[in-house]
């Protein structure tokens, strides 16, 4: 049975999306970006904060699903500039105990809202 996740301490969805959907033991995480759910805002302009904030997004939404970080398998990073990947893997690589999930990163044309970093994320319960 498909189960739409929404949780208020991550940035409400800004389409026609849900913040993820949970299908058994696997969850669907939709790109987040560096949103803070308190002011609507994209707080940092730095890509440092923007990743923080991702992933503050993220484990919000991963965790109101019953999952942990410990249960992603694969993440998808795109980004504004292939420049910032470096500052993106450094925030990214405290995210995770142990074993790190598959990952595809790219350079996109432009994010929304500005946005230097989104970030989406596939869990699955053992």
């Amino acid at each position: 049975m498909k189960t739409i996740i929404n949780t208020p301490h991550a940035p409400a969805a800004i389409g026609p999306y849900s913040q993820a959907v949970k299908q058994g033991n696997q969850l669907f995480v939709s790109g987040q970006l560096p949103i803070n759910p308190a002011s609507g805002q994209i707080e940092a302009a730095d890509i440092q904060g923007q990743t923080k904030q991702v992933f503050s997004n993220l484990k919000a939404i991963i965790e109101a699903a019953g999952f942990t970080m410990g249960d992603v398998v694969k993440t998808t990073v795109l980004l504004a500039d292939m420049g910032l990947f470096a500052g993106m893997n450094d925030v990214y690589a405290t995210q995770f105990d142990g074993d790190y999930p598959a990952r595809a990163a790219f350079a996109v044309k432009e994010l929304p809202k500005q946005a230097l970093v989104e970030i989406e994320a596939i869990a699955i319960k053992g």
